[in-house]
């Protein structure tokens, strides 16, 4: 029985708790000893907080007998992405530069899943600093994709994912500033939620850019990632009975996120819009030539700003760095201020075309992700492999990222391969709607 209950959705496992058909002891025990038993375990935790998740598991049982739950994923496990505070606990967002950071006080979306009843497990592995698509890390570990073990997960969230879809986390939390949610999500066969800027707290994470830094869940279901985000956020879950496709209007954006496609990607994605459309879904393509114009501006807007915030621990200790990583922040070093502020005027005006073109319909389409996820060892020892892999697998992502887009990439059924829904900023339970509808169809 505690098999099952480690492929369970959060939302179910939540019901049964509720229900007391399953203690939330032994569920978080069950955890704990999966974790302890898998042989990819240390490289998709970095660490487990056992004594933490068996009190809290405690109190939710305490709470489940009394018939007072703090709400409906109260005493289920889930991880976090060791960028985001734990009082007590060493977070080091993979790097060495961070090696022994031992915060004094919970991450403030942690605070909140706390009093929501949430089980914290420990800290998954992710991208160094955050700043990667790919999941690769040779200075921590590079947790392996569900699909195909030798193959990177997709980052940063890399270990977020991994934890989900091996049955080593019932949900996880991430961090997404340019699909770092998003990618490993897709990569994994899981849910992906990028939330709005704003829209979570930033307080107690460790950032890479804070102008586009957003904390979002990693789930089984479009269900658990509605209820992850009430926890997170402190508020109640969206509703999603009902939900439909029919008469819903959606655009696929040819500019960009339609080129240079491999033929898995392209083949999931066209199987899941005639999905959309059997359903009831009206789908039309259409060029936005701001997105273009956008992009051209991400290498001044994503490094500058990460340049900016860690340059200087950087130029401390170089040498402890993954050198690709290090080339990649210390790019943003040779953008003026003035090229920064002109790039964030320039971008403002974009958004603003953008969300004229797209005010008609319910949500962009986009493939998640170009490509499949690359070989980990070939990443390490091909360096042209490298750059290109990683500049692909963000590209789509990225889009919902410089539009302020709420997005939510669902699995297309093909293994690794995403379809990506970008909706209006603060759109999170509209586009909760959307993904639920679209769900059932894609099944």
């Amino acid at each position: 029985m505690a098999g099952d209950w480690l492929r369970m959705s959060a939302g179910d496992l939540g019901r049964a708790i509720g229900a007391g058909r399953i203690d939330p002891v032994a569920l978080t025990e069950a955890y704990l000893e999966a974790i302890a038993a898998h042989p990819h375990a240390p490289r998709i935790y970095a660490r487990t907080t056992m004594e933490r998740a068996l009190a809290e598991a405690g109190a939710a049982h305490a709470r489940a007998r009394d018939g007072a739950r703090l709400g409906p994923l109260d005493g289920v496990p889930v991880s976090w992405k060791d960028l985001f505070d734990t009082a007590g606990v060493v977070t080091e967002a993979g790097s060495a530069l961070l090696a022994g950071r031992v915060p004094t006080r919970d991450a403030a979306v942690l605070r909140n899943a706390t009093a929501a009843g949430l089980v914290c497990l420990g800290k998954t592995h992710m991208s160094e600093l955050a700043f990667s698509g790919l999941g690769l890390n040779p200075v921590t570990a590079t947790p392996p994709c569900v699909n195909d073990e030798s193959a990177v997960s997709g980052g940063s969230s890399s270990g977020a994912a991994a934890s989900v879809a091996f049955g080593l986390a019932a949900a996880a939390v991430g961090s997404d500033t340019g699909g770092s949610v998003r990618i490993p999500s897709a990569w994994n066969d899981l849910v992906g939620l990028k939330t709005s800027s704003g829209r979570l707290s930033l307080t107690g994470s460790v950032p890479l850019a804070a102008s586009f830094d957003t904390v979002g869940p990693l789930t089984r279901t479009v269900e658990d990632a509605a209820l992850m985000l009430a926890a997170l956020g402190g508020g109640r879950a969206a509703d999603l009975r009902g939900a439909s496709l029919r008469g819903t209007r959606f655009m696929i954006l040819k500019t960009v996120g339609m080129e240079n496609l491999r033929d898995a990607p392209r083949a999931g994605f066209t199987s899941a819009v005639e999905r959309l459309q059997a359903a009831g879904a009206i789908v039309n393509t259409a060029e936005a030539p701001e997105v273009a114009q956008a992009m051209d501006l991400a290498a001044i807007l994503f490094t500058a700003e990460a340049y900016g915030t860690w340059g200087q621990q950087i130029e401390a200790a170089p040498e402890r760095m993954f050198p690709p990583i290090l080339e990649r922040f210390r790019a943003g070093a040779q953008y003026t201020a003035a090229d920064f502020v002109a790039a964030w005027h320039r971008l403002r005006d974009l958004r603003a075309q953008w969300a004229a073109r797209v005010a008609g319909y319910d949500a962009v389409l986009l493939p998640t992700s170009p490509i499949l996820p690359p070989d980990a060892a070939r990443l390490m020892s091909d360096g042209d492999y490298y750059v290109t892999e990683n500049l692909l697998a963000l590209r789509n992502t990225r889009v919902g990222n410089l539009m302020d887009c709420a997005a939510l990439t669902l699995p297309t059924g093909v293994p690794s391969c995403g379809i990506m829904f970008l909706g209006a900023p603060g759109g999170e339970e509209r586009l909760l709607r959307i993904g639920a509808a679209a769900e059932a169809a894609l099944a």
